[in-house]
């Protein structure tokens, strides 16, 4: 028989209530992100490391074609690339995390209560973790090319934590929809290559023609992107405009996927 948790006809709780529910079982969310965490790298030979080197000899590679083959050239290019390449995967790598969690957790959200949020909120909290961890071998080149090591650094943080709003906002949301459409992890994958070249991790913005330079407002990620980018490979705090885009794409998504999760998750469990 199913727990009345579950029952589509009672009342749906607001967000706040949410939130208070994953307060109360922060212990939870605690041990959810350590099992990702050793489940990942259970089996890895080279373990924790992988996730320094990974994003390092992606750069090899990256950089070789972008800055080569297409003859644009950027001082300290491998900090561009590598800033670029770190937010976009902690971003790409916990949303597509926030559906899969969900989905694999069906047996355990039939069998007792938790806050169905909390596998999201789990993915995106590992996915920090790991960008913490991936941050060692940027500060590395940082150090080889020269890099000015400047107090703007300081505002890393926020940028992480505004770009964090937006990944849960998009897994809460996405999850939701593939509990009903199994199709929507496969299609997001697709979505997410345009989506990365569309945003300028690779290349400079300049190349673009003035004509489209404009749509790049358009793509919430730019704003992410600079506000993290700037303080490592300028050395100083991100534009304002870039801070506000950010805020307001992080507040926004995250109000409409949880207000998305929230309607349809009193169901969840007749559809897992």
């Amino acid at each position: 028989m199913l727990s009345p948790d579950y029952d589509s006809s009672l009342p749906r709780r607001p967000l706040w209530d949410e939130a208070r529910e994953l307060v109360r079982y922060r212990s939870l969310l605690t041990e959810l992100i350590l099992r990702n965490i050793k489940t990942r790298y259970k089996r890895s030979v080279l373990g924790v490391t992988w996730t320094m080197l990974n994003p390092l000899l992606t750069m090899v590679v990256l950089s070789i074609v972008f800055s080569h083959l297409f003859g644009f050239s950027l001082p300290r290019y491998p900090v561009y690339l590598l800033s670029g390449l770190l937010i976009w995967n902690f971003f790409s790598q916990s949303t597509v995390a926030s559906i899969n969690e969900l989905v694999w957790s069906s047996s355990l959200l039939k069998r007792i209560y938790v806050p169905r949020s909390s596998f999201a909120v789990a993915a995106v909290g590992t996915g920090l973790v790991n960008m913490c961890l991936a941050l060692v071998p940027l500060g590395i080149i940082m150090l080889v090319t020269r890099s000015p090591l400047r107090p703007a650094l300081l505002f890393l943080p926020i940028a992480l934590i505004l770009a964090g709003m937006f990944a849960l906002g998009v897994g809460l949301a996405l999850s939701a929809l593939a509990v009903f459409f199994a199709d929507v992890v496969d299609m997001y994958q697709i979505v997410l290559v345009a989506w990365m070249y569309l945003t300028p991790i690779f290349y400079p913005v300049e190349i673009l023609a003035p004509e489209v330079r404009w749509l790049l407002y358009l793509n919430p990620m730019y704003y992410f992107l600079e506000t993290f980018r700037a303080p490592i490979y300028l050395g100083k705090l991100p534009a304002p405009e870039m801070v506000i885009g950010a805020v307001t794409a992080a507040i926004c998504m995250l109000l409409l996927g949880g207000w998305l999760f929230r309607r349809k998750s009193d169901d969840f469990v007749y559809h897992l």
